[in-house]
């Protein structure tokens, strides 16, 4: 995969609510349980268990998702020590999780920081222009809209599953099906990891439709070792939700410049001064 870095797609006014959407993404994954229990001393197990219940009570799991049903049992947050040795103690759950809500709850969690951040990064280099396009109102509600029909895309198809599902990543990829239907001609400048981290300016129909093909590949189980631990059709199914809702917005989408001496595309070659 290629790491974008910029588009040379400037924005007429500020993107505020992308910059917001970010904003609360990391501070949610910063004030996680589990995750602040790594910073103050607390046991791997209790920040184990810390995080199991918070996931528990804020993922959205597909089987919930489905068939409307909450488990009368799961992770308190506490730790003991049963037959097996020490655990995560399990019971009634003390809230009233509503798993339609849950969907919205599990697009600001994280697992790492490497899965945050990558999220935030393609959020930030597309989400701009679209939120640009959109409006700041219009844009937001298409976030969470991509972000649902990710969520309970993924789950129609593991309806059985109770792996929380967490991460911004389906309203995210809706943001990329979004710009390559609205500016399929930016510029992006991309690292490409060659011996070397090789930048490179390439048209945004090839960034990010490459990106889409190997979430396709990926979400078949082919091409990529440990899938399951990844909701590739989430990704899938949110970018061509994003494409979907954006068409009707292309007529009339301005154009973004197109600078001299491109690295690849129309017109690449350079201009030379004497």
């Amino acid at each position: 995969m290629v790491i974008p870095v910029h588009d040379v797609n400037p924005v007429r006014r500020t993107p505020w609510v992308t910059y917001a959407l970010i904003a609360a993404n990391v501070l949610v994954f910063l004030t996680t349980p589990g995750i602040a229990g790594s910073v103050t001393g607390e046991s791997e197990l209790a920040r184990l268990c810390d995080l199991r219940a918070f996931m528990d009570h804020y993922a959205a799991i597909p089987r919930e998702l489905i068939h409307h049903q909450v488990p009368r049992l799961v992770p308190t947050g506490g730790v003991g020590v049963g037959p097996h040795g020490p655990g995560c103690v399990v019971g009634p759950p003390g809230y009233d999780k509503s798993p339609a809500l849950s969907v919205f709850t599990a697009m600001f969690l994280h697992g790492g920081w490497l899965h945050l951040l990558g999220n935030m990064l393609f959020l930030l280099i597309f989400g701009n222009n679209v939120e640009d396009r959109m409006g700041h109102i219009r844009f937001f509600l298409f976030y969470v809209v991509c972000g649902y029909a990710a969520g309970y895309g993924f789950a129609l198809l593991n309806d059985s599953s109770s792996d929380p599902l967490i991460g911004a990543s389906g309203a995210v990829a809706g943001v990329l099906g979004a710009y390559l239907v609205l500016y399929p001609r930016a510029r992006v400048w991309v690292l490409v990891p060659f011996l070397v981290f090789l930048p490179l300016r390439l048209p945004a129909w090839l960034v990010l439709g490459s990106w889409f093909v190997l979430q396709a590949v990926y979400s078949s189980g082919r091409g990529v070792s440990g899938a399951g631990t990844v909701a590739y059709t989430a990704h899938v199914v949110g970018f061509v939700a994003g494409m979907l809702l954006a068409w009707p917005l292309k007529p009339g989408t301005p154009a973004p410049p197109e600078p001299p001496g491109l690295l690849f595309g129309r017109r690449a070659r350079p201009r030379y001064t004497w």
